[in-house]
Formats: C-alpha cells, sequence, structure tokens
C-alpha cells in the first residue's frame, strides 16, 4: 500500500537489523515492559509474516523515503481481557520518524485496507495510560475512548507502572 508519503509493505529480510535497533531502544519501548533482544525481536518480525499468511492481515513494515522506519498495522491480542477476542491497530516507529505525522498516515492506510478488503467492522487500539503520544494518534485517527473501558493489561503484574491501559475503538463508516 502507498500513502502521500509512505509505503506499507509485507517484511523482508534486510528489514530485521533496523527493528531490532527500533525495538532495543529505551525511549521507543518507554510503555512497553522491557526492550527487546535480537532473537526477540527477529521472533517478532516472524510471527508478523505469519500472521499476514493465516489471516490476511498483519503489521506491515513502513518505509519513508525508501527506508524502513518500524511497523503500522493489524494483529489480534494474545491475552483475553472484555473487548476480546478482536482485532486491534497498533504501530511503533523508530525515534527518528516521530513527530511527522507517519503514525497516523499509516494507521489510517491500514485502517482502511482493514475496514475494506478485510471487511472487518470494528478495530481496538490500547496502550498504557501513560502514554499520550499513542492516545493522540488513536484519537487523529477518530477512535474514541469510554474510561469504564479501560482495563489492567493481564500480562502486567499488580503495582506494574504500565499495568493501567486504556482502550480506544472505531467502527466502519457504513
Amino acid at each position: 500500500m502507498r500513502t502521500e508519503r509512505l509505503v506499507l509493505r509485507r517484511w523482508r529480510e534486510e528489514d530485521k537489523e533496523p527493528f531490532a535497533v527500533l525495538n532495543a531502544d529505551p525511549v521507543v519501548m518507554e510503555h512497553f515492559p522491557a526492550t527487546l533482544s535480537r532473537e526477540e525481536s527477529d521472533a517478532l518480525a516472524e510471527r508478523v509474516e505469519v500472521a499476514f499468511d493465516e489471516r490476511g492481515f498483519g503489521l506491515w513494515a513502513v518505509e519513508a523515503d525508501g527506508e524502513f522506519i518500524g511497523f503500522t498495522g493489524l494483529s489480534v491480542p494474545r491475552f483475553t481481557a472484555h473487548f476480546t477476542p478482536c482485532v486491534e491497530i497498533g504501530w511503533r516507529l523508530a525515534r527518528s520518524a516521530w513527530g511527522r505525522g507517519y503514525a497516523t498516515e499509516a494507521a489510517r492506510a491500514s485502517l482502511e485496507d482493514g475496514f475494506g478488503r478485510g471487511g472487518l467492522t470494528e478495530v481496538v487500539s490500547f496502550t498504557a495510560v501513560p502514554n499520550v503520544r499513542s492516545q493522540a494518534v488513536m484519537r487523529r485517527l477518530g477512535m474514541t475512548n469510554d474510561p469504564a473501558e479501560d482495563f489492567d493489561h493481564p500480562a502486567l503484574p499488580e503495582g506494574h507502572p504500565l499495568r493501567r491501559h486504556v482502550l480506544y475503538r472505531i467502527r466502519r463508516r457504513k
């Protein structure tokens, strides 16, 4: 897929190195429980590709000016919560790509693809409460939050500073 400034595509072997750098950056991973090792990062990239084959959608590798800058796309959360099963939209971009509107631009294209070709009727997004940057992207996409649906992430222990999450939703326009 192409947007005005970006290319969203399937993953390539050469994406793994910059993806590992991105996943090892403590600033990029500030709102996740931990940075990822090279092995963990490579395994994530491989799971993303399998998801495309199994579901027909996934987390697209995103390029700006021919350079891999991260991912944006759709996935199915692997935990149980009051809103699962569901399809989630998410993004993770290299710090050098922040502040340019790339996450919103790529996520908008991913939503259009999911609602169109994918036939989805609703998509959710969630993040830790302190992650105000991602929440701003969610709002720019037209997603809405009902505070009554916010939740404690089941993969994080009681007392963990990132345990409380906000949940946003968007429905396909008729």
